[in-house]
Parts: structure tokens; sequence; C-alpha cells
């Protein structure tokens, strides 16, 4: 009858100068793994381009309409947002049979409508509460702001820290 060995495994993890160790202990060996901490965080653009690709996603998945672009800006405490062609179809025809009060109508509604989305989505990709959503609409071009006043500034890490660690 063969038998099998089983040793004890802990995982510690310690925390020194914005370094996070990874400790791990097996039997009598012993590892270490050093993780930056800076480098956890995302850089300002690649939170960009996450918020653009899950609110162009949103609008589709939301609204039937996937707007051609849409564009994100983190500046402080604040988050921009402009979509290119985010006029639905229903409110294209409303406009070009000339009832465009109608159409602003419904543009504000679907606005309201998705805000609470919209705002669960922000929060979740930068990690820090929304207090408020400014949005406007031109049907005229298609064009939809919006503006994320947050809660505080989103931490982001430096994209030029790394480069400048590796020359």
């Amino acid at each position: 009858m063969v038998g099998y060995g089983y040793s004890l495994a802990f995982l510690f993890l310690l925390l020194k100068s914005d370094i996070l160790y990874v400790l791990f202990l097996c039997s009598s060996n012993f590892w270490h793994i050093p993780i930056d901490m800076e480098k956890s965080a995302p850089t300002r653009g690649q939170l960009e381009r996450t918020l653009s690709q899950r609110i162009q996603a949103l609008y589709r998945d939301r609204l039937g309409h996937q707007p051609s672009q849409v564009t994100c800006q983190i500046l402080d405490a604040k988050i921009i947002i402009i979509l290119e062609d985010a006029v639905t179809q229903p409110e294209q025809v409303l406009v070009n049979s000339g009832q465009q009060e109608l159409a602003e109508q419904v543009r504000s509604d679907l606005n309201a409508a998705i805000q609470p989305q919209l705002k669960e989505l922000l929060e979740e990709v930068v990690g820090v509460a929304v207090i408020d959503l400014l949005s406007d609409a031109k049907l005229d071009t298609g064009r939809t702001a919006t503006i994320a006043i947050l809660d505080r500034q989103p931490e982001v890490r430096d994209s030029s820290a790394s480069s400048k660690r590796q020359k």
C-alpha cells in the first residue's frame, strides 16, 4: 500500500513601502513574491478605455442602438463622456417627420431611464461614488454628452512610472 504525505501550506500577505509581499510557506520551503501595489492600479488611459467599451455595450444592450464612438476622459473628480451617433432610429424618425419636441422628450426620457445603470457602471469601473450625473443631447448632431461628478478622484497609476523604472 502506497502512503501519501500531506504538507500544510500557509499564505501570508505583508504590505511594506507600497510593495505587497505574498509569503507562501509549504512544509519547510519558503517563497516570497513581491507585488508592486502601484502597478496594480490601472492607468487613467486604461480606465478611460474600459469605461468607453462598457458604456458602448450598455447603450447597445439597453437601447438596442450602439453609438459609433464613445469617448471618456477623467479629469480630477469628473468623468466627461461623449457619445457620437447616439440618436436611436425612433428618435430620428420623429426628427425627420418634424416632431422635434417629441424627439427631445424621448431622448430626455431615455437618458433618465439609463442613468441608474450608467451610474452603477461608472462606480464599478472607477471604484468611486458618483454624486451627480449631468446629461444633454443634440439631436441634430447625434451627440450626447454626460458629465459625472465623483465623490473623489479615482486612484490611478502613473503611466510613465513603469517606463521610468525600465530606463
